[in-house]
């Protein structure tokens, strides 16, 4: 016999769990609450951003091919920064405690289309230490760019500031709270219809009906205990008689 859900059904299963996908709700929320407040480490980050052109021109000799030339470059420049031979003097002039590779691992660096800017990212737990590196490396590329490159007009557009108060970039307590409450209410919902999957008691004539593939023919009304003392009485009296 193949059995089918109604859709009533599957309202009348969360209707009865309704507490517990509640609760799994709540609980998935706070646990995300208390992680990201009190055991996630705040990550900060700063910015800073670099103009690249290859080399200087006087202004009537600036052609657009000199920029068409330039716009090539900025990939080439995005690695430049990250590399070791940049990286290693951040460490060095900072007095890191870190590797070129994990240092690399906290750098992100971006470029607008069809832009000779470059945008330079720096997260770390330390708001401080991030400013610090983000201004370090851009200076540094500055400096060796020209050995590397020949470039010779490199300029720091916005260095990175060091602020009272800053706020973390991540984690973000109400995204994982959110997200928290839909993993919850997910989880709710399975356990929900888990538990009346597994629960094969036997509570009304359906289920009987379901269980041994044969028609009813017929039930028994529950008997209350005032109808019982009632007939009783009538056979009471229809003894005396």
């Amino acid at each position: 016999m193949e059995e089918t859900i109604s859709l009533q059904e599957l309202f009348k299963t969360l209707r009865k769990r309704l507490k517990l996908i509640i609760s799994m709700v709540i609980l998935a929320v706070m646990i995300a609450g208390v992680v990201s407040y009190y055991f996630m480490t705040p990550v900060y980050q700063a910015s800073t951003q670099i103009l690249v052109n290859q080399q200087k021109y006087e202004q009537n000799q600036f052609s657009s091919q000199d920029i068409q030339t330039n716009l090539q470059l900025i990939n080439t420049y995005n690695v430049i920064i990250k590399s070791p031979a940049i990286l290693s003097k951040v460490i060095e002039n900072l007095d890191l405690n870190t590797t070129p590779a994990a240092l690399n691992s906290k750098i992100t660096v971006s470029s607008a289309q069809n832009s000779q800017v470059l945008n330079v990212s720096v997260q770390d737990a330390e708001s401080f230490v991030a400013v610090d590196i983000a201004n370090t490396t851009a200076e540094v590329f500055q400096q060796e760019i020209q050995k590397l490159m020949n470039v010779d007009n490199v300029n720091i557009l916005s260095p990175a500031v060091h602020v009272e108060d800053p706020s973390p970039i991540k984690p973000d307590p109400m995204l994982n709270m959110a997200i928290a409450a839909v993993i919850g209410l997910m989880l709710g919902v399975g356990i929900a219809f888990l538990l009346e999957y597994l629960d094969t008691t036997i509570k009304t004539e359906q289920d009987i009906e379901e269980l041994l593939e044969l028609p009813i023919l017929g039930l028994v009304s529950p008997i209350v205990a005032g109808e019982v003392e009632s007939a009783k009485s009538r056979s009471r009296k229809k003894g005396r008689k």
